[in-house]
């Protein structure tokens, strides 16, 4: 008797060729098998005589005998067309097969054979087109239970090459009756409540149901047992993370109010709200652990400077994490000119600016008598440089990775910018009290952990992402931590004018991004791809597999895209190119030479999605933006619009593809980046937002991120049964799947 733990290779017809292309779906056990859900359905249930097929676009089955069957090779065309006439009766239909073959080998003359497809129609009359196929070997068949691959509803798969949903459906359907070892681990209390069925039943009706209602409550079925284990992992960390004890960050309104005055610029109501919840985090005795989410251009940084300016007040080590070292090095030169203001502000009687060289720093500020300066000082550690402001017995703000590692274990730098170098084992803390995490989906939870081996207390976590999150992501991906929202944005800023183009009227773009350069400012210009592949690509439309429902579209390339803009379009303009395959400080010279005006365009791939602050830049091109998601769009549009200027998005429609032209029109009238994550969830799935692996959350439940009630049900499920039964001892089985259950990991 087979079980779920039976390796994938002990069933029949999976062999050495497709044992790793089952792992690639990552399909290893008969339970990987089982749980591998359809992601939609074929409605194959029209069931009608031959003579009945007459209307063409109609998807219908039939069921009749091979009369005759001939494969015609065309070969000029490359093209084979093997031809079949179905007797049910005395009527007869011809069936069509494109470059298929080696169907005529498998429905011999006489044969009984079930089929579904669509009904067309040529100079010749009415034929089925390319239909799915099975044999029947009993007269007195059952079309609903003895029917695979015809007649009824018919499961799709997530494919790979080489791996049909044919073969899966194969595999999957003799399981069904045979596995053992499929226990109901949801309480039956729960199950009465909900009306869900058992769960063997909906693991059978799942793969194939008999009507799409019944499929959907077996869905719920099993997601909600998914949602149900997300959520009392979630809520048993936080249970664990109450057991912590935490630095001791004192708030002092006073250091906070004289920080936030000598700001340049006045904060949102959001930014002042989101930085009292954190405060307020500090004087718990657990340590904190927030997400800060706001949308772009909404000013996270500057709430987290001020919760690290706070805990170095206190006595603790602060440090900030960036996924790139163009990143860090911007937050690095933000904290240093923050500082400057504010201790310039102690000396209020002072008439003249103050310098960001740290060489004059120390004495420019000595001269004046200031007492009480804050005594701050801030490091950046990144994989290709290292920094310190202000300096002490080294002269040079650049000094040697080495002697920064031994000032941070000596708790001589306060505030600690920088990428994954911090994470090494080699950079140690004295008192690490906070740690911040710049687009945290960039870093994983044992990354995250490294900074937290060998100290006493555990710091407090701030995570930031500019990536608004759908309130059903927060609700489960998230769940383990609390939310703060950063709607608002700063008042000076102007509205981005965004327009969807076709990729006809380039040369309309062209010519304005053309006057903007003469009138002093710059431009982005976005490209999905490093490097040419093939020439086109094929664009799939409404998220459907139909292999005539889909469009050609010419993919652009940062590298073709750079030759074609200095050589034809923009010859006297200066022009850069940047990619993720480029060094590091390659990167950060082309950044920091757009910064300077050095460049007139920038053409990059999506490494300037976020972080990335050129004041100066009023145009974002984007080319073959449907490949793009709405979110990451939005991401894309907040490099621009980031100073006084009146800033422009444009986003160019490679595809010409109607349904792709009107959801990218939601851009232009929409700068809700919460509103958008919303529409992108529902239309492009949470992909968008979380990997399916990288999250923990499987398959299913990732599908059903858009179904709130059912999320809710879940969370308010998992409170109650913790309430009642802490430890889950009432509940065995269920504690079993939970301690089973994949750890929740954000990016790793």
């Amino acid at each position: 008797m087979l079980d779920l733990t039976t390796p994938i290779e002990k069933l029949p017809k999976v062999g050495p060729k497709n044992l790793p292309r089952l792992k690639r779906l990552g399909i290893k056990t008969i339970k990987d098998l089982l749980w591998h859900f359809p992601s939609r359905y074929e409605d194959f249930t029209q069931i009608v005589g031959v003579g009945e097929v007459k209307e063409t676009g109609r998807v219908v089955s039939v069921v009749g005998e091979v009369m005759k069957i001939k494969t015609t090779n065309i070969w000029h065309r490359r093209l084979s067309i093997t031809e079949a006439h179905i007797k049910d009766a005395d009527e007869q239909l011809r069936v069509v097969w494109f470059n298929q073959p080696y169907i005529e080998n498998s429905l011999a003359e006489g044969s009984l054979v079930s089929l579904s497809g669509k009904v067309a129609l040529d100079k010749r009359g009415i034929y089925l087109s390319s239909p799915s196929y099975e044999k029947i070997h009993n007269s007195n068949y059952q079309p609903q239970t003895e029917l695979v691959h015809t007649g009824r509803l018919v499961p799709v798969y997530p494919e790979t090459e080489g791996i049909s949903s044919k073969y899966l459906r194969f595999l999957i359907k003799p399981l069904l009756a045979t596995v053992d070892g499929i226990y109901d681990y949801l309480p039956e209390g729960i199950r009465k409540k909900y009306d869900f069925p058992d769960l063997v039943q909906a693991i059978k009706t799942i793969h194939f149901p008999e009507s799409v209602v019944e499929a959907e409550v077996a869905r719920k079925r099993v997601a909600f047992d998914e949602l149900l284990l997300f959520q009392i992992k979630s809520l048993l960390g936080r249970r664990g993370l109450s057991k912590l004890k935490a630095p001791s960050v004192i708030f002092k309104p006073e250091l906070v109010k004289d920080f936030v005055e000598s700001l340049p610029f006045a904060l949102t109501n959001d930014q002042r709200i989101c930085a009292f919840e954190i405060m307020k985090d500090f004087g718990r005795s657990y340590p904190m652990n927030r997400l800060l989410n706001g949308d772009v251009g909404s000013g996270k940084t500057i709430v987290a400077v001020i919760a690290a300016y706070q805990a170095a007040d206190s006595g603790f080590q602060a440090v900030f994490l960036a996924p790139t070292e163009i990143l860090a090095h911007q937050h690095y030169a933000t904290i240093k000119s923050l500082l400057v203001n504010l201790q310039y502000k102690v000396d209020s009687k002072s008439a003249t600016p103050p310098t960001l060289d740290p060489r004059l720093f120390a004495r420019e500020f000595s001269s004046r008598g200031v007492a009480d300066l804050p005594n701050l000082t801030i490091g950046l550690l990144t994989g290709n440089e290292t920094k310190q402001w202000p300096t002490d017995e080294v002269t040079e703000e650049k000094i040697p990775k080495k002697l920064m590692q031994k000032k941070i274990a000596y708790g001589r730098i306060d505030i600690i910018v920088g990428t994954h170098a911090v994470i090494q084992k080699n950079v140690k803390f004295k008192n690490l009290g906070l740690i911040v995490i710049d687009e945290q989906h960039r870093f994983g939870i044992e990354q995250r952990m490294k900074l937290v081996k060998n100290q006493e207390l555990t710091p407090h976590l701030l995570s930031m992402t500019a990536t608004p999150i759908p309130r059903t992501l927060a609700l489960t991906v998230y769940g383990d931590l609390d939310v703060s929202l950063i709607k608002e944005k700063p008042k000076d800023r102007k509205k981005i004018i965004t327009k969807v183009f076709t990729k006809d009227k380039s040369s309309e773009v062209y010519g304005f991004v053309e006057k903007e350069i003469l009138s002093g400012r710059q431009s982005f210009v976005i490209c999905p791809r490093i490097e040419l592949g093939n020439p086109q690509e094929v664009i799939k439309t409404s998220g459907k597999q139909n292999k005539m429902n889909v469009l050609w579209a010419e993919v652009k390339a940062v590298t073709a895209e750079y030759e074609k803009l200095s050589k034809s379009i923009f010859p006297n303009f200066k022009i850069a190119m940047l990619h993720g395959k480029m060094k590091p400080k390659e990167k950060e010279k082309i950044m920091e030479d757009f910064k300077n005006r050095k460049y007139h365009i920038l053409v990059s791939t999506s490494v300037v999605e976020v972080g990335v602050d050129i004041p100066n830049a009023s145009v974002m091109l984007i080319e073959n933006a449907e490949r793009f998601g709405l979110s990451q769009l939005h991401q894309f549009r907040g490099r621009v619009g980031r100073a006084e200027h009146q800033s422009y998005c444009f986003l160019v429609n490679g595809g010409n593809n109607r349904f792709e032209n009107k959801r990218l029109k939601a851009l232009e009238s929409c700068d809700d980046g919460f509103k958008l994550a919303e529409q992108d969830l529902l239309l492009r799935g949470p992909g968008e937002f979380v990997g399916t692996k990288q999250s923990g959350l499987p398959d299913l439940a990732m599908a059903s991120l858009t179904d709130l009630e059912l999320i809710k049900k879940a969370r308010l499920e998992a409170k109650l049964l913790l309430k009642d039964d802490p430890n889950l001892k009432k509940s065995p089985l269920l504690k079993t799947q939970v301690a089973n259950f994949q750890k929740i990991r954000h990016f790793e």
